[in-house]
């Protein structure tokens, strides 16, 4: 049966006494509530000075127990969650990257998967949490990669530090105010573009996946067609497909490259580009002799047929750095200081260069 509101207090006044101190995440499951629900209700008791409330513990009022007082403080032992749309792509080596970050810290990194469904963001949230976790780690399934709609609402109303993960909230809205880390995709583009343009490329197009990255994506593309002045009225823009439409894509390039001389292309993702690259040749159009080729991700670029030039992110480093950076906060929380500001940081990715683009100027 489930306490009344009042109840609940009472039985958490009732085991703190008793104990001299718990964690809270042992008192959510002791009551059978969430660790939300707890923290709301050591919040409302430690108002009233009836406990204390120290860094993830509830602690009788005037009590150091050895348990708090032996407490690290720094990360070191740190428990934290990870939320993450799947474990393959990009996400293995980001979650690689934070699981060796918080490991070095004596940590343990604990996993959450939302399979792209918004809903179930919050879901393993709650989970991680009541299980202990003191802070998240979270790249949210925004399609656009980014919130819509209140899609934010939920990172916001946890007690703990969460630093977003290869997303970003927009300004003005309310989790713009989190830490990030994340890839500026936006200058991956741009580099693409420049290489093209390098090689004497002045008619290019751009065939990317719908999902949380086409924009930063297209932004960049368009920005640097317009800075390297190339003829935009002769340059085919953007095309973003359904992942999986390869047909379309075909079609796409084949018309751009024998309508309208189109001699180069960056396609995202770098699995979409290997499947590409024979259908066109069925098609009559030869990678990189017809059209060249940069995939966007290099996961497995260099294992095509033709090995592929790719944008490649830095995935690793991401998930590291977003992790000492989260690892940073709950030091702050621990020792009591004052949070420093909090960070937006960009990383950039490299062109690692390959066959797939050739060497030859081409002729205007």
């Amino acid at each position: 049966m489930r306490l009344h509101v009042d109840q609940r207090h009472e039985r958490v006044l009732e085991l703190v006494r008793e104990r001299g101190s718990l964690r809270v995440a042992e008192l959510a499951s002791e009551l059978g509530v969430s660790a939300v629900t707890l923290r709301r209700d050591v919040e409302a008791l430690a108002a009233q000075g009836r406990v204390q409330r120290l860094h993830g513990a509830v602690v009788w009022p005037g009590d150091t127990t050895t348990e708090v007082r032996e407490r690290p403080s720094g990360a070191e032992g740190a428990v934290i969650g990870m939320i993450v749309p799947t474990t393959n792509y990009i996400f293995a080596d980001i979650v690689r990257g934070a699981r060796e970050a918080v490991a070095a810290q004596g940590g343990r990194l604990v996993l959450g998967v939302s399979g792209y469904v918004d809903t179930e963001d919050s879901v393993q949230a709650d989970h991680l949490l009541s299980g202990g976790a003191e802070g998240l780690l979270v790249a949210p399934s925004w399609f656009g990669g980014v919130p819509e709609n209140g899609q934010e609402k939920w990172l916001l109303e946890h007690d703990v530090p969460a630093v977003l993960v290869e997303r970003l909230a927009q300004p003005g809205n309310p989790a713009a105010v989190l830490d990030r880390v994340r890839t500026d995709r936006a200058h991956g583009a741009a580099v693409a573009v420049g290489h093209f343009a390098n090689l004497g490329h002045r008619r290019i197009t751009a065939v990317l996946q719908e999902g949380p990255h086409a924009n930063q994506i297209t932004a960049g593309y368009l920005a640097a067609v317009q800075a390297l002045g190339l003829d935009v009225d002769r340059t085919a823009a953007p095309t973003v497909r359904e992942h999986g439409d390869y047909e379309a894509s075909v079609d796409y390039l084949v018309d751009a490259v024998k309508k309208r001389g189109v001699t180069a292309a960056l396609v995202h993702s770098d699995e979409d580009a290997i499947v590409l690259v024979p259908r066109l040749q069925a098609c009559g159009i030869r990678v990189p002799d017809d059209l060249a080729l940069i995939a966007y991700e290099d996961e497995v670029a260099g294992l095509s047929d033709v090995p592929l030039t790719a944008v490649a992110p830095p995935t690793r480093s991401v998930g590291e750095l977003a992790a000492k950076l989260l690892l940073e906060r709950l030091a702050e929380r621990r020792s009591g200081q004052q949070p420093g500001p909090r960070q937006h940081l960009d990383l950039l990715p490299e062109l690692r260069v390959r066959s797939s683009c050739g060497g030859e100027s081409i002729a205007e």
